[in-house]
């Protein structure tokens, strides 16, 4: 089953202002959270989770086949 990942528009700007380490831990985390399909809020789009990494983070919502992020920061 493909998953899908929907980066909102002020998400695709804020990693294009990151450098290329902060997109690459960035990207590790949402990698995880799609692999981590246990720790999604319930599908529908209704409710958020976070999935925090190393030195980065990200806020999403999820549908039955993948998540939606909406926001990522990255503290580097």
């Amino acid at each position: 089953m493909a998953l899908r990942v929907d980066l909102s528009v002020q998400v695709e700007d804020a990693l294009k202002e990151l450098p290329a380490e902060g997109h690459r831990d960035v990207m590790e985390v949402i990698a995880a959270a799609l692999t981590r399909r246990g720790s999604w809020p319930a599908p529908g789009g209704w409710d958020g989770a976070m999935q925090r990494g190393r030195r980065a983070w990200v806020a999403y919502t999820a549908y039955r086949d993948g998540i939606k992020v909406y926001e990522v920061g990255w503290t580097g």
